[in-house]
Order: C-alpha cells, then sequence, then structure tokens
C-alpha cells in the first residue's frame, strides 16, 4: 500500500485531504491528465480511488486551482484536468509549509522521544 494508504492508523482526515489535494497537482502539475491517469499516476506514492479523485478534482476546480476541458477520445468525451497559475502557486507555498512539517516531525521523533520515561 501507498504511504498515505497504509492506515495501522489514520491519519488525521483533515492533513490526508490537504495532502491529497497536493498530490493531485503534483500529477498534474507537468501535462494535462484525466481521471484514470492520475489514479495510475499516484498509485506508486498513494492509494487512492477514482471515487476518492473526482470530489478532490470537484473541489480543486471550484477553488480554481485546475481547470476542466473535454476532448473526444475513442468516440466518448473524456475530462481533462489543467493545472492553473493559482495552482501551481498552491504547489511552491507547500514547499514552504513542508520544510515547517519536517522540522516538526524531526522534533516529535527525535532519538528518544518515544521512549517510556519512568
Amino acid at each position: 500500500m501507498g504511504a498515505l494508504g497504509s492506515g495501522r492508523r489514520r491519519m488525521d482526515i483533515q492533513l490526508k485531504r490537504g495532502l491529497l489535494d497536493i498530490c493531485v497537482l503534483a500529477a498534474i502539475k507537468s501535462e494535462d491528465s484525466y481521471g484514470y491517469k492520475i489514479v495510475k499516476d499516484m498509485s506508486p506514492y498513494i492509494d487512492v480511488s477514482e471515487s476518492t479523485l473526482y470530489p478532490i478534482l470537484r473541489r480543486l476546480e471550484a477553488s480554481r486551482l485546475l481547470t476542466v476541458y473535454s476532448l473526444e477520445h475513442n468516440g466518448r468525451l473524456r475530462k481533462y484536468y489543467r493545472i492553473t497559475a493559482d495552482g501551481l502557486e498552491r504547489l511552491r507555498s507547500f514547499e514552504d509549509e513542508w520544510r515547517e512539517i519536517v522540522a516538526i516531525y524531526n522534533f516529535v521523533v527525535k532519538e528518544g522521544a518515544f521512549d517510556d520515561k519512568k
């Protein structure tokens, strides 16, 4: 299973939701993509189903972090997703936030942090 979906313990839902948003933006930052391909591209890193992905895509579109357009593929319309300038800015700001998260993580798990002190 992927790092975020492995779930011996459930990750805080808000944290996971935010990270999933970032993962979706990262999956489409280099090229426009569609639902199944986004799931496939993310699968080596995180477990996400199409049924989980589509609400994320709608939320990102509503937040203007991505746009949607349709193209015909094998006689059917396929929705493609493109990251916006605001979406790229969100990814850049996440890099700064991530440095802070890593610092917090390092503090929490520093050597001996979980040893029983009796």
